[in-house]
């Protein structure tokens, strides 16, 4: 169990509170053009502030190196924070240390919130600089971490400021942790697991964490052809780590000790081609022609693949099990999603996926609210699905 201090165990009255968010957000022509990241951190900005809190927010945008690069100021999220947060308000610095911070920490009145400008204006944040989350702590008397996207990395604002003070989980930090105990650290079972994606490399370490601790796991996508080329099946023409060969086979060996069902294609939908309105085929894994790639998991399969669903208590996803992008290669993604789906608003199923491809399937197959929990967190998700330590979350077991 992750034991963490949260928002039920702070008065924050009277207080300034630094919280860490992300605000890492699409910007365009620049406005900022999807607020979602924005929206979900105004729970607990409001909370604070509501209690009677200052509220300075620290966050990073995109990857300015250290330098100050203007089209990477946090200056376009200034207008959707204040449309999440109508009646509070929202100031900005034009640095996030130094005078800028200081005289606009000092300026402000309890109940009231400042955004600081990017973190990563100065190169000491992605170094863990000792000195430079010493000046980020100095702003505040108490840290609130928020940003589980941003917590597999030791960076100053993630990791130093919360050894230097009294440290607490935000709202969207305690969900995402309760959500993934829950998930997959101390699931009821029977628990299934789905794998996509291109590339069994990129995946190793999620693969070899997840059958040691899931009854059934899935893999789609390139993985898929992977997997079947090493157990001695022709895939034709299909995207495919040959090279992988010898490592898939201990993976399945490894599932096999642990007594984890990987389930893999018995159909598939081939083409010539990727491309929309290309001619296809759906056919047995047994009769690939040698021209044509595998480019989604066929109706057999995934029927079988949602059937057993219903006898599990939990679902772990990452990647889709298609090229979901370009139809009709989306309908094995789209079968098993709603299945979940379903199954989920029910009260049958524990729900939980992320990762960047993972949230455009679901998306796509119109589930995305209909799901336990969606994560947004990409590179942090993924090193939790491996059993990974991640040092924003640890920093605050020990807070």
């Amino acid at each position: 169990m992750v034991a963490f201090k949260t928002l039920d165990d702070l008065d924050p009255a009277g207080k300034t509170v630094l919280v860490r968010v992300d605000f890492n957000v699409p910007v365009r022509d620049g406005k900022v053009s999807d607020p979602t990241r924005i929206e979900r951190a105004a729970r607990t900005i409001r909370e604070l502030a509501d209690k009677g809190a200052k509220v300075v927010l620290l966050s990073h945008f995109g990857r300015p190196k250290g330098r100050r690069v203007s089209e990477m100021s946090l200056k376009p999220v200034l207008e959707p924070l204040r449309a999440a947060l109508p009646g509070i308000a929202v100031a900005f610095a034009e640095d996030c240390v130094g005078a800028p911070a200081e005289n606009a920490i000092k300026s402000m009145q309890p109940g009231q919130v400042v955004l600081l400008e990017n973190l990563r204006f100065h190169p000491c944040e992605e170094k863990g600089g000792a000195e430079f989350a010493d000046d980020l702590g100095a702003l505040g008397e108490v840290y609130v971490a928020d940003a589980f996207s941003a917590a597999h990395r030791a960076h100053a604002s993630v990791v130093g400021v919360a050894q230097r003070l009294p440290s607490y989980a935000g709202r969207l930090m305690q969900e995402e942790l309760e959500h993934l105990e829950k998930a997959l650290e101390n699931p009821e079972r029977p628990l299934m697991a789905i794998v996509g994606g291109a590339k069994v490399s990129t995946k190793l370490d999620l693969l070899v964490n997840l059958v040691a601790k899931v009854d059934v796991l899935v893999i789609g996508g390139g993985m898929a052809n992977t997997f079947l080329h090493a157990l001695g099946q022709d895939i034709g023409a299909s995207l495919c780590e040959k090279d992988m060969a010898e490592t898939v086979k201990d993976i399945v060996a490894k599932a096999k000790t642990a007594n984890c069902d990987i389930v893999l294609p018995t159909d598939v939908t081939v083409a010539e081609t990727l491309k929309e309105g290309v001619e296809t085929q759906t056919i047995s894994v047994k009769n690939v022609p040698a021209d044509r790639m595998i480019l989604d998991l066929g109706p057999e399969t995934a029927t079988h693949i949602a059937k057993r669903l219903e006898s599990c208590r939990g679902l772990t996803w990452n990647g889709p099990l298609g090229v979901f992008e370009v139809p009709p290669f989306d309908a094995a993604t789209n079968t098993v999603a709603r299945r979940a789906a379903e199954l989920t608003e029910e009260g049958r199923l524990l729900s939980v996926a992320g990762g960047g491809d993972t949230v455009g399937a679901l998306s796509h197959a119109g589930v995305l609210e209909r799901f336990s929990y969606i994560s947004s967190a990409g590179g942090a998700f993924l090193e939790w699905l491996e059993g990974k330590d991640l040092p924003g979350v640890a920093v605050l077991q020990r807070s």
